[in-house]
Protein backbone atom coordinates (compact mmCIF):
# COMPACT_ATOMS: atom_id res chain seq x y z
CA UNK A 1 0.00 0.00 0.00
CA UNK A 2 1.36 3.40 -0.94
CA UNK A 3 1.27 6.00 1.82
CA UNK A 4 2.63 9.49 2.53
CA UNK A 5 4.48 9.95 5.82
CA UNK A 6 3.38 12.90 7.97
CA UNK A 7 6.35 12.59 10.36
CA UNK A 8 9.75 10.94 10.54
CA UNK A 9 9.39 7.26 11.42
CA UNK A 10 12.52 5.33 12.40
CA UNK A 11 13.53 2.66 9.86
CA UNK A 12 10.57 3.59 7.62
CA UNK A 13 11.12 7.08 6.16
CA UNK A 14 10.90 10.84 6.61
CA UNK A 15 8.22 13.52 6.30
CA UNK A 16 6.51 13.81 2.93
CA UNK A 17 8.03 10.61 1.57
CA UNK A 18 5.75 8.35 -0.47
CA UNK A 19 6.56 4.77 0.44
CA UNK A 20 5.15 1.30 -0.08
CA UNK A 21 4.41 -0.66 3.12
CA UNK A 22 2.34 -3.70 4.03
CA UNK A 23 -1.40 -3.04 4.29
CA UNK A 24 -1.67 -4.06 7.95
CA UNK A 25 1.25 -1.86 9.05
CA UNK A 26 -0.23 1.09 7.17
CA UNK A 27 -3.80 0.70 8.46
CA UNK A 28 -3.14 -0.54 11.99
CA UNK A 29 -0.18 1.64 12.91
CA UNK A 30 0.82 4.47 10.58
CA UNK A 31 -2.64 5.74 9.57
CA UNK A 32 -4.36 5.04 12.91
CA UNK A 33 -1.62 6.95 14.79
CA UNK A 34 -1.83 9.80 12.24
CA UNK A 35 1.76 9.25 11.11
CA UNK A 36 0.69 8.75 7.48
CA UNK A 37 -2.06 9.17 4.87
CA UNK A 38 -3.14 7.05 1.90
CA UNK A 39 -1.19 8.20 -1.18
CA UNK A 40 -4.10 9.55 -3.24
CA UNK A 41 -3.61 12.44 -5.70
CA UNK A 42 -5.48 14.85 -3.38
CA UNK A 43 -3.44 13.79 -0.33
CA UNK A 44 -0.15 14.14 -2.24
CA UNK A 45 -1.04 17.73 -3.21
CA UNK A 46 -2.15 18.50 0.36
CA UNK A 47 1.07 17.13 1.89
CA UNK A 48 3.21 19.15 -0.53
CA UNK A 49 1.50 22.31 0.75
CA UNK A 50 2.00 21.51 4.43
CA UNK A 51 5.41 19.82 4.18
CA UNK A 52 7.29 22.83 5.60
CA UNK A 53 4.84 23.07 8.48
CA UNK A 54 5.28 19.36 9.22
CA UNK A 55 9.08 19.73 9.17
CA UNK A 56 8.85 22.63 11.63
CA UNK A 57 6.63 20.58 13.97
CA UNK A 58 9.08 17.67 13.77
CA UNK A 59 11.98 19.98 14.64
CA UNK A 60 10.02 21.25 17.66
CA UNK A 61 9.36 17.67 18.79
CA UNK A 62 13.05 16.86 18.32
CA UNK A 63 14.09 19.93 20.33
CA UNK A 64 11.70 18.97 23.15
CA UNK A 65 13.02 15.40 23.07
CA UNK A 66 16.62 16.68 23.35
CA UNK A 67 15.67 18.81 26.39
CA UNK A 68 14.14 15.76 28.11
CA UNK A 69 17.22 13.73 27.09
CA UNK A 70 19.52 16.28 28.77
CA UNK A 71 17.37 16.27 31.91
CA UNK A 72 17.20 12.49 32.48
CA UNK A 73 20.26 11.13 30.64
CA UNK A 74 22.13 8.44 32.63
CA UNK A 75 20.16 9.17 35.81
CA UNK A 76 19.21 6.47 38.30
CA UNK A 77 15.69 6.18 39.70
CA UNK A 78 14.66 4.05 42.68
CA UNK A 79 11.46 2.04 42.76
CA UNK A 80 10.37 0.41 46.03
CA UNK A 81 8.69 -2.97 45.61
CA UNK A 82 7.61 -5.82 47.85
CA UNK A 83 9.86 -8.85 47.38
CA UNK A 84 10.46 -12.38 48.59
CA UNK A 85 13.44 -13.52 50.70
CA UNK A 86 15.36 -14.54 47.57
CA UNK A 87 15.11 -11.00 46.10
CA UNK A 88 12.35 -11.78 43.58
CA UNK A 89 9.65 -9.13 43.15
CA UNK A 90 5.96 -9.81 43.55
CA UNK A 91 5.07 -8.92 39.95
CA UNK A 92 7.38 -6.76 37.85
CA UNK A 93 8.16 -3.11 37.15
CA UNK A 94 6.18 -2.00 34.09
CA UNK A 95 6.80 0.99 31.77
CA UNK A 96 3.72 2.76 33.24
CA UNK A 97 5.34 2.64 36.68
CA UNK A 98 8.64 3.98 35.29
CA UNK A 99 6.69 6.78 33.54
CA UNK A 100 5.05 7.77 36.86
CA UNK A 101 8.42 7.84 38.65
CA UNK A 102 9.92 10.09 35.93
CA UNK A 103 6.95 12.46 36.22
CA UNK A 104 7.12 12.60 40.05
CA UNK A 105 10.87 13.15 40.29
CA UNK A 106 11.77 15.22 37.21
CA UNK A 107 8.33 16.49 36.06
CA UNK A 108 8.93 14.79 32.71
CA UNK A 109 5.87 13.32 31.00
CA UNK A 110 6.83 10.29 28.89
CA UNK A 111 4.40 7.93 27.20
CA UNK A 112 4.91 4.39 28.60
CA UNK A 113 5.01 2.99 25.03
CA UNK A 114 8.33 4.84 24.52
CA UNK A 115 9.96 3.09 27.51
CA UNK A 116 11.81 -0.17 26.74
CA UNK A 117 13.52 -2.01 29.60
CA UNK A 118 16.50 -4.07 28.34
CA UNK A 119 15.00 -7.07 30.15
CA UNK A 120 11.98 -7.63 32.37
CA UNK A 121 12.43 -6.11 35.83
CA UNK A 122 11.43 -8.96 38.15
CA UNK A 123 14.07 -8.84 40.89
CA UNK A 124 16.01 -6.46 43.14
CA UNK A 125 18.91 -4.69 41.41
CA UNK A 126 19.85 -2.19 38.70
CA UNK A 127 18.28 -2.37 35.24
CA UNK A 128 19.04 -0.33 32.13
CA UNK A 129 16.04 1.20 30.41
CA UNK A 130 16.04 2.70 26.90
CA UNK A 131 13.65 5.58 26.21
CA UNK A 132 12.89 6.54 22.59
CA UNK A 133 11.92 10.21 22.86
CA UNK A 134 12.00 10.85 19.08
CA UNK A 135 13.05 8.74 16.08
CA UNK A 136 16.45 10.48 16.26
CA UNK A 137 16.73 10.96 20.07
CA UNK A 138 17.11 8.10 22.54
CA UNK A 139 18.27 8.18 26.13
CA UNK A 140 19.20 5.62 28.75
CA UNK A 141 18.32 5.58 32.45
CA UNK A 142 18.88 3.09 35.25
CA UNK A 143 16.02 1.76 37.36
CA UNK A 144 17.12 0.51 40.78
CA UNK A 145 14.58 -1.73 42.47
CA UNK A 146 14.87 -1.83 46.26
CA UNK A 147 12.91 -3.83 48.84
CA UNK A 148 10.06 -1.88 50.41
CA UNK A 149 10.87 -3.20 53.90
CA UNK A 150 14.31 -1.52 53.94
CA UNK A 151 12.84 1.98 53.82
CA UNK A 152 12.08 3.65 57.17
Amino acid sequence: MKIILLENVRKVGSIGEIIDVKNGFARNYLISKKKALFASKENIKEVEKVKNDLSRKDLDKKKEAKEIHEKIMNKQYEIKKLCTENKELYGSVKPTEISKVLEEIDQVKINPSLIQPSKEIKSIGNFEVLISLHPEVQTQIVIKTIPQEDIK
